[in-house]
């Protein structure tokens, strides 16, 4: 942009600051120029041979208005000394002419119509930069690894796959069940993690054992800058006495100790009184039930999991006190599927020769090496149309994982539990035991 495009009493916007309005060229003297911005009474300086201004110039047709707002339809545009003058008929039905100076300054560009027909338009190389940023951002957007790689964890490929697993389904509902040191809280750190990038989960609840409170806080914040507020009584009872409402409403990510919860009965009424999106529960073995009795723990674990869409269940030894203590999280997961502790047992034992024919499935290469008793229980348990595809030879193949999904998805606890071993995962240094002799005590 030469020196000689400014001419004084020329309207011009600034590209950086369109809040300014319409400015007038004050000065053109050598390399420098001077704006004065009449709506926000200030001036600017500018280097003649890169100032970020666009020319104002209006067409015939548009709409304007004078210092005096007196508004009308430019009819015709006239040049005038290197400016233009503007005519029209006011509402009255006047005619009306006055230069550009005169026009009101009190004109902001926010909309890109305005900016667009105001002749405000930016260089090519900015645009392409914006919509390459948009690109990659679309890009991030969907790509199935957002919100899984942006925590500071190790990336070992069995908690990646189970938070992929569970993270894209709607409102999920299920039992982290893996031994100890495998990574439960990072699968579900990454779970709320994605889920919350993705819109799905605003307000979270965790509900651990009271040791535990303070490793739960320090891991979500420090590995998925998730920051969670701890309520206890004593905090509860003080945001009580501001009386600012609910105490659990306070905050969006909120930490509580089940202990904690058991001995304060108007805690539990105001965290059942809260809408929640998402409930984690870690040592859910410690929640005793049975068929003809259940622990006050369980009893409110159970309230909340009823009015809660996603529920997380975490524990290491799902079966630890038998398989009633295994049922009695699985109720918390889906009561109406297990509804019923006897009816469990039986479809258990029901569940082996589905199990062995996952098994065999997986294990073939090709549709053939399948024995027809086996191909003859596929065409039982399998819908009419992915039967059809997975005998076709040359989509076995490719068909192979819907089929063994359907079947988990179907049959047993696919869909609800997820537990790894040690024996499955492999990598992990060799433990060593090391004694130590301590004196006994007299006692």
């Amino acid at each position: 942009m030469s020196e000689s495009a400014f001419i004084v009493g020329q309207r011009w916007v600034s590209n950086s600051e369109a809040e300014l309005g319409l400015g007038i060229i004050q000065e053109s003297s050598g390399r420098r120029i001077e704006v004065f911005f009449p709506a926000a009474a200030e001036s600017r300086f500018y280097a003649a041979d890169n100032a970020p201004l666009s020319r104002v110039i209006y067409s015939e047709g548009d709409k304007v208005s004078t210092r005096e707002d007196v508004s009308f339809v430019i009819s015709a545009v006239q040049p005038f000394n290197g400016c233009y003058i503007y005519q029209g008929d006011t509402e009255t039905g006047e005619p009306i002419s006055i230069h550009e100076m005169d026009l009101d300054s009190r004109v902001h560009f926010n909309q890109p119509q305005d900016r667009f027909f105001a002749g405000q338009v930016d260089k090519n190389s900015q645009f392409e930069l914006r919509a390459k940023t948009l690109n990659y951002q679309h890009e991030l957007l969907k790509s199935p690894a957002y919100g899984l790689l942006g925590g500071r964890v190790q990336l070992l490929p069995h908690q990646l796959y189970i938070a992929q697993q569970v993270a894209q389904r709607f409102a999920p509902r299920v039992l982290l069940a893996d031994e100890v040191g495998l990574g439960k809280t990072i699968e579900a750190g990454l779970i709320l993690h994605k889920q919350v990038l993705s819109g799905q989960v605003r307000r979270a609840l965790i509900v651990v054992p009271d040791a535990l409170l303070h490793q739960w806080l320090v891991e979500m914040l420090r590995r998925f800058n998730l920051t969670f507020t701890l309520i206890d009584h004593e905090r509860h009872d003080a945001l009580q006495e501001l009386d600012e409402g609910n105490p659990f409403e306070s905050a969006q990510m909120v930490l509580c100790g089940l202990n904690n919860l058991l001995a304060n009965p108007q805690m539990q009424v105001d965290m059942l009184a809260t809408e929640w999106d998402m409930l984690i529960v870690d040592e859910a073995h410690h929640l005793a039930w049975s068929p003809e009795q259940s622990s006050e723990g369980y009893q409110l674990v159970e309230t909340l999991a009823a009015q809660i869409p996603a529920l997380l269940l975490l524990t290491a030894t799902p079966e630890q006190l038998g398989i009633e203590s295994h049922f009695a999280r699985l109720r918390l997961l889906d009561s109406d599927k297990f509804y019923d502790f006897d009816a469990f047992v039986k479809q258990e034992a029901a569940y082996q020769p589905v199990s062995e024919l996952i098994e065999q499935l997986d294990a073939a290469e090709s549709w053939t090496q399948l024995s027809p008793a086996q191909q003859s229980q596929l065409k039982e348990y399998l819908d009419e149309m992915l039967f059809e595809q997975l005998s076709a030879e040359e989509a076995y193949i490719d068909t192979k994982v819907d089929a063994i999904q359907q079947l988990l998805d179907r049959h047993g606890t696919g869909r609800v539990l997820y537990r790894n071993t040690r024996d499955v995962v492999k990598g992990f240094p060799n433990r060593l035991l090391h004694q130590y002799e301590l004196p006994l005590p007299d006692a």
